[in-house]
């Protein structure tokens, strides 16, 4: 079913060089998930172009739990610890503790401030100095083989910023229903074409990383 409904964004592969270009442009995508895995659709942005407008998009419209997706080698850098030591969840999300921005912010909760969290997070000197913790902004280990070794929108947002020759590090939140209830893929390919978004499935990329490898291969 979801193959059909994504089909006016185009072919698999179609839907993933679309959203490679709107990445590019410093536009956000929607990425869906299986329907018998989170079944959510979640805004992906890139954390190197990432606006305060685009931030302000993922409160209104999204959780408001906005994530940020780094590699291991950006969290150790960081010195972020995981937030349990035994991951009990039922997908095994790679939560670190919440950040905060030590400087440049106020509550930290408005959009202007978990931007600066981001982009402070992210600079290339960042230490873990620059950091408070707890904060509003909440970091995500991606899984270092990507979304062909686990189907998730952490891996799914870092594979996409590489795809796109950004830097590794994706901003993500899943999108919600005005009444607070999960957006699902109706809502959000409603939602898509009334924000001229790109919806693009985690199997799409899947899809395109395996044929690109293959093609690599011939």
């Amino acid at each position: 079913m979801s193959q059909s409904l994504l089909s006016q964004f185009g072919t698999a592969t179609e839907r993933v060089k679309k959203a490679i270009l709107a990445i590019k442009n410093g536009e956000g995508v929607l990425v869906v998930d299986d329907e018998n895995r989170e079944n959510e659709g979640d805004f992906i942005f890139s954390a190197e172009t990432l606006t305060e407008k685009q931030m302000a998009l993922m409160i209104r419209e999204g959780s408001g739990i906005v994530c940020l997706c780094l590699e291991e080698e950006k969290v150790n850098q960081l010195g972020l610890p995981m937030m349990v030591e035994h991951n009990t969840s039922t997908n095994r999300t790679g939560f670190t503790v919440s950040i905060e921005a030590a400087q440049g912010v106020t509550t930290g909760v408005s959009a202007a401030d978990r931007v600066q969290t981001i982009k402070t997070a992210i600079k290339e000197d960042a230490v873990p100095s620059d950091l408070n913790r707890p904060g509003h902004v909440f970091p995500l280990k991606a899984n270092a083989e990507g979304v062909l070794a686990r189907r998730g929108h952490t891996e799914a947002s870092i594979d996409l910023m590489k795809l796109a020759n950004q830097k590794p590090y994706g901003v993500l939140c899943e999108m919600t229903n005005p009444d607070g209830t999960m957006s699902r893929l109706p809502e959000i390919i409603n939602f898509a074409e009334k924000n001229n978004m790109i919806v693009l499935s985690i199997e799409d990329i899947v899809q395109y990383l395996t044929e690109e490898a293959v093609l690599s291969c011939a």
